[in-house]
């Protein structure tokens, strides 16, 4: 490749308007004489007319006989513009915010969807935002809308739903990109809301109860798991110690009396109701004998 050609990108920018680097030819510098000799004979008139006052955020594009002055804006404070040869333009420096309306996005899972955002941006050269595009606020609003849809389109929902912060800053650089030989610099790119269908928003919602539903049986079954592990460790204790099962009897029983039931159930040992049951046995038995 041959190191004097310059490249394709560079070309672009040379062809720009605004970038020129063109003079006023002879016939330019007559008309500016003739100009400013009206101007002086027409003082102080004509001094009422020809100075402008420019904001501090604002700047003046000025084109003398077509061509813009300086290759800079002007301002802020006062700037002259000469009659008859002089026009010039007012450009807003301030961040503006553009509210990209509802887009239907068909996403990479097929699913449809309506995705709404804001782009804040603001114009860092007004010479570019002038001569190098229509209506540059225009242009900036189709192009985020756009740039939404090409993004999110390639993303799945959950993608969506899940990394907003990383899509809306994919989107910035992409429009920071495309707008820079327009004079704009994009500040921030947030997507406000993201739409589903109704129908997939209860399918979402059954997934989600289905899943902590399975969540709760798991719990669950650990802590029966764990239950009966304790359990076992405490009949283990209970089988050394017989005298244990009475005291634990006893305990339940003061537990339950607190409460105020007017029914108390106590169980007691099989062994002491066979023995109760022997005595009345033997006792029913001696009576005939006696008789």
């Amino acid at each position: 490749m041959d190191p004097g050609a310059s490249s394709p990108e560079k070309q672009d920018k040379e062809n720009l308007v605004g970038i020129s680097s063109k003079r006023l030819g002879v016939c330019g510098w007559i008309l500016f004489s003739l100009s400013l000799l009206l101007m002086i004979l027409t003082f102080p008139i004509s001094i009422w007319m020809c100075l402008k006052i420019i904001k501090e955020y604002e700047r003046a594009v000025v084109f003398r006989l077509g061509r813009i002055q300086a290759g800079t804006a002007r301002g802020p404070g006062l700037i002259l513009v000469l009659p008859c040869i002089d026009v010039f333009v007012k450009v807003d420096l301030r961040t503006v915010p553009c509210n990209i309306p509802p887009q239907e996005i068909l996403t990479r899972d097929s699913v449809t969807t309506q995705v709404d955002g804001v782009v804040y941006y603001r114009i860092y050269s007004a010479v570019s935002a002038v001569a190098n595009v229509n209506d540059v606020h225009q242009a900036t609003f189709l192009l985020a809308q756009t740039t939404l849809r090409n993004v999110l389109g390639t993303q799945t929902l959950s993608q969506i739903l899940a990394g907003r912060e990383e899509i809306a800053h994919s989107i910035q650089t992409l429009l920071d990109d495309a707008t820079e030989l327009w004079g704009i610099r994009v500040a921030r790119v947030e997507i406000k809301d993201v739409r589903i269908p109704v129908q997939l928003q209860r399918s979402m919602a059954a997934e989600a109860e289905a899943t902590r539903e399975a969540r709760a049986r798991v719990l669950a079954a650990e802590g029966e798991m764990n239950a009966s592990k304790s359990l076992k460790s405490a009949s283990m204790v209970l089988a050394e110690s017989p005298i244990a099962l009475q005291l634990r009897y006893l305990q339940t029983l003061t537990t339950v009396a607190t409460e105020k039931n007017s029914t108390i159930v106590f169980p007691l040992p099989m062994n002491i109701l066979e023995g109760i049951g022997g005595v009345s046995y033997h006792n029913q038995q001696k009576v005939p004998n006696r008789a």
